[in-house]
This record gives C-alpha cells, structure tokens and sequence, in this order.
C-alpha cells in the first residue's frame, strides 16, 4: 500500500466531512484590504477586479485545506538552482519560527497531512519535537530534507508509519550535483537514505524535472534505489515563478505534457505519489483547476498568501488567508503567472477532491491508494 489503512480512511473521512459540511468561518468573500508588505492589491467585489474568466470553480465556496505547508525555517546548507525560498526571504533568511506556534499552525488549520519543509528543516534545533508534535495529532508528516543531516539527527526521531523522510534528488550524481551546486551531495543523499531505512523509517523522495531532465534518467533513478526499498517517489515539473523566473531551465506547460507524455511506464513499475488524475493532468489529458487553498504554506512571517509559490500577502490568521485571498482572480487564464504552474501539491487536491472528476476516477484512485 501507498499509505497505511488507517491513513487512508482518516483522509477520506475528513475530505467527506468538509465536502458535506464545509466550516462557514473559511468560505467568507474577500473585504477591502491592501496588504502593507506586497507590491500586489487584494481585492473584494466593490474593487472590481478584472472577471475571472471560465466557470466558477466548484469548490470556491467549499474551501478547506488537505496539506499544510510548513515552513520552519528558510536557512539551507544549499543553494539550489531552482529553489526559490533563499532569494525571496533573504531578509529573514536567519529567522525561525517558535515550536509552539508551528504546532499552533497545525492546529489553526487541522489539514491531516503536514509538509515539514523550508530551507533545509533538519538544520531547525527542534525539528524532532515538531515531527512528535505532529504526529501527536494524529497528522501524515513529510519532512522534506536534502538527506544531508538525516545520519547525524537520527537518534530524535522513532519510526513511524505515519512519518516520511522525503529526500530530494533530481537526478543521478553528475546530474544533482550540479542541481545543487556542489559536488558529493548525491552521495551523502543516499547515506541519508540507506541509514533512515536502516532505523526502520519510511523514506519517499522528490525529484524536479527541468527542461534538459532527461526522462531515462529519471528511470535509472528510481531503479537505482529499489536496492534501499524506497517507499514512494514524488514527481514535479519545473515551472518558473516570481522569485525564480528562468525560462531557460524551466518548462512552459506544454512542454510539460510532452516531457510527461511517456509517464505511463514510471507509473506502472516504480511506487509513484501522485493520483491517476493528476498523472493524465501532466500529459495533457484533462483539466485540473487549481486549489491553491487545499495546500496553504505557513512560515516565518505568517500564513503566505495565495500558495505556495506566490506571494501576495502574509496574513497573521489562518482565517484571513482563507477569506481575504481573491481566490477567484488566480489559476490559469486568470494571473500570467499562473499560466504554467502544475505544482504536485496544488494540484493534488484537485484529484484529491474530485474536482472535474470522471467516471470511474474514485475506483482508479482506491486501486492506486491499496497498490
């Protein structure tokens, strides 16, 4: 299985009860605010924001979040070339986030799955406590590390079924190496790797693919760590975006579905984490509109607004991201820099929460989920 029963169940009780009784204090409309830290105006209805185009989205009054983004800290020991975080919060690039009101953002926003990531969140002195805090309330954590640190923090973390260690690679050794801008990090990924599986953890890993990411490698790849029993790989296109936009690494969305287009193959023999709907949303064969709210990001300078790879707005209160972000205004054929974005966790909840949902989807998605 891709997650445990019991995972499974309390995920899918949880999106039930907030499809049919969604919280009212989360579906209000935007009022009039102009942010003080954001170049960009957050509007209501009496502003008159340029129509969003298309239909309305089915879930714009039934919003809820699925993953919540953590964001501990945004200090690293790498400077990656598509990483973002280093450049846009520069200035608080030292700063960390309190234990106590990283459990507090858990608990102000309930999502059942937490994505314990930054910067490097192994390099956060409490992140052992913050992984037991979670999991203490019953949350699906995935702490997302370069693998780096995992040998030398190890002794703080008991294993757990409900507990990944999600380690970045975005390619063989030369190729990730050069990702990451320094020579030996592959190598010190896998004895990341190979010493969490050898405590008896769960490890996934997440892999970018970029426009000169050759797509045999990354079957070679996921061959290569069958021999650490790997429970799971993560799979994203790369996109450019404010604080990294590069088209010359990056893809532009139909590049995307063609470098996906042979997908199929990845899916049928290695454990990918990523749902049948949102494998046919890369090649190109349907449409998921974005819910950026399914997946909010929370971290040294509040609740960051609209998603996880714009920035807008920072809002103090889980409820003011949720009620006073125009959702309406964003997604694709609605803001240029949505045009291209594909992001896994974006769009997951989209496939998550049978939004444009197809005939036998919910069947694919419980095979896939037990397989």
């Amino acid at each position: 299985m891709r997650f445990p029963l019991h995972s499974a169940l309390r995920m899918g009780a949880y999106i039930a009860k907030n499809k049919l009784f969604p919280r009212p204090e989360w579906q209000r409309e935007p009022q009039p605010v102009r942010s003080n830290d954001t170049p960009f105006p957050i509007w209501n209805d009496a502003a008159q924001p340029p129509a969003a185009s298309g239909p309305p989205h089915p879930m714009l009054k039934r919003r809820f979040p699925l993953v919540l983004m953590l964001e501990p800290l945004h200090a690293c020991n790498l400077t990656c070339t598509g990483c973002g975080r280093i450049r846009e919060y520069e200035e608080t690039i030292a700063e960390r986030l309190p234990l106590e009101k990283c459990l507090a953002a858990m608990d102000e926003c309930g999502a059942p799955v937490v994505s314990i990531c930054g910067g490097e969140p192994l390099m956060y002195p409490r992140i052992a406590e913050l992984a037991a805090g979670a999991l203490a309330r019953k949350r699906h954590v995935y702490l997302c590390t370069n693998g780096m640190f995992i040998p030398d923090r190890l002794r703080g973390f008991k294993p757990d079924p409900h507990f990944f260690f999600n380690v970045h690679l975005d390619g063989m050794k030369e190729t990730h190496d050069m990702a990451v801008e320094r020579e030996g990090v592959f190598e010190e990924a896998v004895e990341g790797i190979r010493a969490a599986k050898a405590a008896g953890h769960m490890v996934c890993t997440n892999t970018t693919v970029y426009r000169e990411t050759d797509m045999r490698e990354i079957e070679e790849l996921f061959a290569y760590l069958r021999q650490f029993d790997v429970d799971g790989h993560m799979l994203s296109p790369a996109y450019g975006y404010s604080a990294v936009d590069d088209r010359e690494i990056f893809l532009t969305r139909e590049e995307i579905h063609e470098k996906f287009r042979g997908i199929d193959e990845l899916f049928r023999r290695f454990k990918l984490n990523a749902t049948p709907a949102y494998v046919e949303f890369l090649k190109g064969n349907r449409d998921l509109p974005c819910t950026a709210w399914g997946n909010p990001t929370y971290n040294v300078r509040g609740w960051k607004g609209p998603c996880y790879l714009l920035t807008d707005a920072h809002w103090e209160r889980f409820e003011d991201l949720m009620n006073e972000t125009p959702w309406r205004q964003y997604g694709r054929g609605n803001d240029k820099r949505c045009e291209h974005c594909m992001v896994h966790c974006g769009y997951e909840p989209s496939a998550a929460l049978g939004v444009n949902a197809r005939l036998g989807d919910s069947l694919r998605t419980i095979r896939w989920a037990l397989s």
